[in-house]
């Protein structure tokens, strides 16, 4: 048996901009075909009482799969079902007060079509994610959600690739619609990612990670530069906030400022710090997720914060290392 020849980096990357271009194109296509159907699906799952119950075989049971887990973690409680399954005793797990999403290109799945007769019986919506419009399944949906794709990746045209792109694409799109109508936040998102880097990320808040007392560096408008000078380096923090008499921030002095201050010359010792403090500097609030202080420190490429209260009272500070420390970045 003759070994095969040894493909060129040229074809092997012909190949995949190939597939890339198909499978964009599949999903891009699937814009133009939203509208009552995708509309009806968003309001049978936004009143339902119960879970969406998502199910499919093969490639499109690995795409239901990961509609389920996507819905579960956005507000939509749900769980995967396995069509093979559901035909021996599983179909159990649905009740009349849940949602049905079925997932199958061809919309002939006979595991699928196997449990219509219950689901009718139960009066459960079905919401049917195909490539075929005129499949039994189809037809047989409350909702049909099309999701057909001109070709597949695959130079065959068999192995499910575009096809899998399109339903999963489709299903974000679903998941996101969801989100976004009942109000998701990033908090309501923590809660259901506790673990890990993402957990660290969303539970933390600002004030689990701000110094406080007299960790924070703060002088008065009226206090000479020098002396800011002395309390910036013996905080750490790369800055010193500039507060009134009743401990409201006015401004704050940075590296930056002192750059400044050194180009205009200014008397070093002799100059204010209310005349070399950044005045409308950004803050945070204790309650804030440390997340967003991770993008106010992105967006304006700044590195420390101070923290205030409600009423503008410094109550904290902190940096990017208290962040990096903490895991949040």
């Amino acid at each position: 048996m003759s070994a095969l020849p040894t493909p060129s980096a040229t074809s092997l990357l012909a190949s995949a901009r190939r597939a890339l271009t198909i499978e964009a194109q599949a999903v891009t296509a699937l814009g133009g075909r939203l509208g009552a159907p995708f509309v009806s699906a968003c309001e049978i799952l936004l009143a339902c009482t119960g879970r969406a119950v998502v199910t499919g075989m093969g490639k499109s049971g690995h795409v239901a799969s990961k509609l389920a887990a996507t819905l579960a973690s956005t507000g939509t409680p749900a769980f995967f079902l396995h069509a093979a399954e559901a035909s021996h005793g599983d179909i159990g797990m649905i009740t009349r007060h849940d949602v049905v999403i079925a997932v199958s290109n061809s919309g002939e799945t006979p595991e699928l079509l196997t449990i219509l007769p219950p689901l009718v019986r139960l009066g459960v919506p079905l919401i049917a994610m195909t490539g075929a419009p005129d499949s039994t399944l189809a037809k047989a949906a409350s909702v049909h959600l099309d999701c057909s794709v001109a070709e597949e990746a695959c130079p065959l045209n068999l192995a499910p690739t575009a096809s899998t792109t399109a339903a999963l694409a489709m299903g974000d799109a679903l998941a996101v619609s969801l989100l976004e109508a009942r109000g998701f936040t990033a908090a309501d998102f923590a809660r259901s990612h506790p673990g890990g880097q993402l957990g660290r990320q969303l539970l933390l808040h600002v004030a689990d990670v701000m110094r406080t007392g007299d960790a924070i560096p703060r002088s008065a408008p009226a206090a000479l530069l020098a002396q800011g000078l002395i309390e910036m380096s013996r905080k750490g923090l790369g800055m010193t906030v500039v507060t009134d008499p009743a401990d409201k921030v006015v401004g704050v002095f940075t590296d930056g400022d002192l750059r400044r201050a050194l180009d205009a010359r200014l008397d070093l010792h002799a100059a204010k710090m209310s005349d070399v403090m950044t005045t409308h500097c950004r803050t945070v609030k204790p309650q804030d997720l440390a997340a967003e202080a991770v993008h106010v420190m992105e967006t304006h490429r700044i590195t420390a914060l101070p923290v205030c209260d409600d009423n503008g009272v410094l109550v904290g500070a902190l940096n990017v290392h208290d962040l990096f420390r903490a895991g949040a970045m």
